[in-house]
């Protein structure tokens, strides 16, 4: 949970604060809230996440009407991601099946019950994945990178390349002034309801800016800037 020393420290934005830890990723946070929390980010990816340009420029190309196509999902969290994926690829006709993953217990009960076709959700890790064997055509992620330390983020880049059989996209925040002031004045109305004000400025706080995480990965993945503020970390795997 973060603390307002941390705060003041990660305010000027020139360094990372990677002392910084989300409210809602604490064990005993308000189940209300955390609710909250779940449903506001399918707003918030809508609004600022880019996955529909992400979809049409990089996914859906790869797609097709017959043969399924396999897409992993790694870190839910509210679920609107793979839903959406799912939900743009039936109206285009194309065949996509995925399976959207998540340690937390939480995040599964928040997207049960929730309409879902072409989507299935478990409770489990990419280590988890990779230790059975499975594969995918597709591999993605959203507003991961930023919650992770070194090795946790060698072991997510290790096991992408081990579970995908294409094209891997971890899509994350840049960190920069101008999009964390905007958010902070967007997001205030949020701020006593749900964890969608404070987490969102403490991931902006926590996130790389591209030379960043270009330095931390290892060779065969690249940065790619996206607009508005969006790091793309992306990696080409073999072909099917």
């Amino acid at each position: 949970m973060g603390s307002t020393g941390t705060a003041r420290r990660g305010a000027g934005l020139t360094w990372r604060d990677t002392e910084a830890r989300e409210f809602m990723d604490a064990p005993d946070c308000d189940p209300d809230r955390l609710d909250r929390t779940y449903r506001q980010f399918d707003v918030v990816n809508r609004l600022v996440s880019g996955w529909r340009r992400i979809y049409r420029q990089h996914l859906r190309p790869r797609l097709d009407a017959r043969r399924p196509t396999t897409l992993l999902d790694i870190g839910f969290g509210g679920g609107d991601i793979a839903r959406a994926l799912a939900r743009w690829a039936a109206r285009d006709r194309l065949v996509l099946r995925t399976t959207a993953i998540d340690p937390d217990e939480r995040a599964l009960r928040h997207v049960r019950g929730l309409p879902a076709a072409g989507v299935r959700f478990e409770q489990a890790s990419s280590a988890d994945l990779v230790a059975r064997g499975d594969r995918y055509d597709l591999v993605i992620s959203n507003h991961l990178l930023h919650h992770l330390d070194a090795d946790a983020l060698a072991g997510l880049l290790a096991d992408s390349q081990a579970l995908a059989r294409g094209l891997v996209i971890h899509n994350d925040l840049s960190r920069a002034r101008a999009g964390y002031g905007l958010y902070a004045v967007a997001t205030l109305p949020f701020a006593r309801r749900s964890f969608i004000h404070q987490d969102g400025l403490l991931s902006i706080r926590r996130s790389y800016r591209r030379r960043e995480l270009q330095a931390v990965v290892p060779p065969g993945w690249q940065v790619r800037p996206m607009v508005p503020q969006r790091l793309l970390l992306t990696y080409e795997g073999a072909t099917r």
